[in-house]
């Protein structure tokens, strides 16, 4: 592994899945025009979709066998597909068996597992899958999330390939992205599943803008814990974090960045640097959570934390708008109990 690679492994990763091997790529999306560029056809004739590369991805006939990063795969459940997803990647199974939230509704009985943490993914599964289309996130332009760079040469050939950007542009976008993407594989966007999900994403929203307007200037601050560091999440980049502060949160912006911009790391000595009323702290397993930190001294130190001011923050969202609403709502209602500490 090349220090360049180890790098973007261990900058991005550390947001997204602090520990150990859990370390993955620092990744940095690009934003772009919103067109699709899709032509379906109800599923006969060829099929096209413009991804966030931009490149327009064609088949002969509409995909029917998706393979699908588990969060990408989620999303596309979330907006109407079923049966077309037939593989995943990514953290789909806890190991006690149970599903990873990544997964939403997706039903993980029906899929083939090709591979359940980063840097697996079974090449000969794949094959055997017959699969129509590859989908993912993309961070870092040109970049495919959870495939393993060891083997994408064998397995980006098999199947055409599509990628969404989910970073360095608000939350929104890749919502809107994946809604396309899955009315262009067959998915009726029109369904009272896909339209009462969005109205309740629009009201979420509008409750975080209603909450921060009657409980002005409450600082908040997205971080992450792991033994050694503290790490504080950069709304500029982070596409959830990006689309709170459009609402009128007033999010931390970390000064002293690494590589990607992701976030800052900081020891734990210095975890007070930044002064915050309410914290968003990441929820996921691979990070460490309440009773964790309360070993830390200087954790327990943080105004918001000895206020009882920490929420649980899903540091990789679900882009859907039923995947999104919760946490705004959550959001939501953490800025209206909050107090001014700082």
């Amino acid at each position: 592994m090349s220090e360049h690679h180890s790098a973007r492994r261990l900058s991005r990763r550390g947001l997204l899945a602090i520990g150990g091997a859990a370390m993955a790529a620092a990744l940095v999306g690009c934003g772009r025009d919103d067109t699709s560029g899709t032509d379906t056809d109800n599923g006969s004739g060829p099929w096209s979709f413009t991804d966030d590369r931009p490149e327009t991805v064609t088949a002969d006939a509409r995909p029917d066998r998706v393979v699908a990063f588990t969060g990408s795969a989620a999303a596309l459940v979330d907006f109407g597909l079923g049966s077309e997803i037939v593989g995943v990647f990514g953290e789909t199974r806890k190991a006690d068996g149970s599903v990873e939230p990544q997964a939403g509704d997706l039903d993980v009985e029906s899929v083939e597992i090709l591979g359940n943490v980063w840097g697996e993914f079974s090449v000969e599964k794949y094959a055997a899958l017959r699969p129509e289309l590859l989908v993912t996130h993309m961070y870092d332009p040109g970049a495919y999330w959870y495939v393993p760079d060891e083997s994408k040469d064998k397995i980006l050939p098999l199947a055409p390939v599509v990628t969404i950007t989910t970073a360095r542009v608000p939350m929104t976008k890749p919502i809107e992205r994946y809604a396309q993407l899955a009315e262009s594989l067959g998915a009726d966007l029109s369904a009272a599943k896909v339209t009462d999900a969005k109205a309740r994403f629009e009201a979420a929203a509008e409750a975080v803008r209603q909450a921060v307007a009657a409980n002005p200037g409450i600082k908040v601050m997205a971080a992450s814990g792991s033994p050694d560091l503290f790490y504080v999440s950069n709304p500029k980049v982070s596409t959830d974090l990006m689309y709170f502060a459009e609402l009128g949160v007033d999010i931390v912006v970390p000064t002293k960045l690494e590589a990607g911009d992701y976030f800052e790391a900081l020891s734990w000595e210095n975890a007070g640097k930044f002064a915050a009323d309410l914290i968003l702290l990441d929820n996921r397993g691979t990070a460490l959570q309440p009773t964790d930190l309360a070993a830390k001294p200087t954790w327990k130190q943080l105004p918001a934390v000895q206020a009882g001011q920490v929420t649980p923050w899903d540091a990789v969202p679900r882009f859907s708008y039923a995947g999104a609403a919760p946490l705004l709502e959550n959001l939501a209602k953490a800025i209206q109990g909050a107090k001014k500490l700082t």
